[in-house]
């Protein structure tokens, strides 16, 4: 029944759809959906051919109109508008390449010299240890604890403007 209707089915969706590829696919997915048995016998086979390609037009438009909102949401989040123009928010290749280089250097100051300043460094600005803590753990004053991140601030500036 399908194969003696697939021209005027592709005609039909095609009004439907708007593009003879979108029923050409419809038509497509109809013979995927009956090739699977029928629960029951059918009395009208070119109306249950139709009925079942208007519902994979809806299922489609559905879709698309899910896609659309979808894309809108992620386009409305990760870019801007100038001028008129989207703008993407996005670093540039460029300015990737140069953060990713800047962190290498970073972590390469880290590790280096002057190694008791670096600890605290690290102890405080990136695990979040108080100046007291720190003091505690390492058997020092307060006030060295401050020099050694002062010293640590000194040398990674001089690390990073090189």
């Amino acid at each position: 029944m399908l194969a003696a209707n697939r021209a005027q089915l592709v005609r039909f969706f095609t009004g439907r759809t708007g593009s003879v590829a979108e029923a050409e696919d419809v038509v497509q997915e109809i013979w995927l959906h009956v090739a699977e048995p029928a629960p029951g016998p059918i009395a009208n086979p070119l109306a249950y051919l139709h009925r079942v390609g208007m519902n994979i037009v809806l299922d489609r438009v559905r879709a698309g109109g899910r896609r659309q909102r979808r894309d809108a949401g992620y386009v409305e989040v990760t870019t801007s508008v100038a001028g008129g123009e989207a703008v993407d928010d996005a670093p540039s290749a460029f300015d990737a390449v140069v953060g990713r280089e800047r962190i290498a250097r970073l972590a390469a100051v880290l590790s280096g010299p002057p190694e008791g300043a670096m600890r605290v460094f690290r102890r405080h600005r990136i695990d979040g240890a108080s100046h007291a803590e720190i003091a505690a753990e390492l058997g020092i004053s307060r006030s060295a604890v401050e020099k050694h991140v002062a010293v640590a601030l000194r040398h990674l500036r001089k690390a990073l403007d090189d």
